[in-house]
């Protein structure tokens, strides 16, 4: 099951406008470098293309990564584990974490003895990663 927080996988709205803001100069500095092509100002005109390509070309690399950090910022949260133990035979039962589990909490009665079990250990299992190797 994977939950993500909502502040994880939030766009600033500031920085959205921004790159909106950015694409329209850049698009309005390619159609002025064709006005000024068909004007016979080829100099202006390599400017404002070498301007506007540049703008559209940042713009969509930023709008990019946005996209590639709001999806590795997902996080998957391991499952919690909860240990149901016997008082009186010693029995272990380890099963999924139920909304109201609590530790020393009495439940089930046990498989063995039929004596109640007690919620002796409620934690979470973080199984390690393997860490890349490097390769020269």
């Amino acid at each position: 099951m994977s939950k993500t927080t909502n502040s994880t996988t939030r766009v600033s709205s500031l920085v959205l406008m921004v790159i909106m803001i950015t694409i329209a100069l850049s698009l309005t500095a390619l159609i002025l470098a064709i006005n000024a092509y068909s004007a016979d100002n080829s100099f202006v005109a390599l400017w404002l293309i070498l301007v506007g390509f540049m703008g559209v070309g940042l713009s969509a690399y930023v709008l990019l990564q946005m996209k590639r950090r709001v999806t590795r910022a997902s996080i998957e949260l391991p499952p919690i584990t909860t240990t149901v133990e016997c008082k009186k035979c010693g029995f272990k039962n380890v099963r999924e974490f139920q909304r109201g589990d609590y530790i020393f909490k009495d439940v089930e009665p046990c498989q063995k003895c039929n004596e109640k079990m007690m919620i002796t250990a409620i934690y979470r299992e973080i199984k390690d990663r393997e860490k890349e190797k490097f390769r020269f």
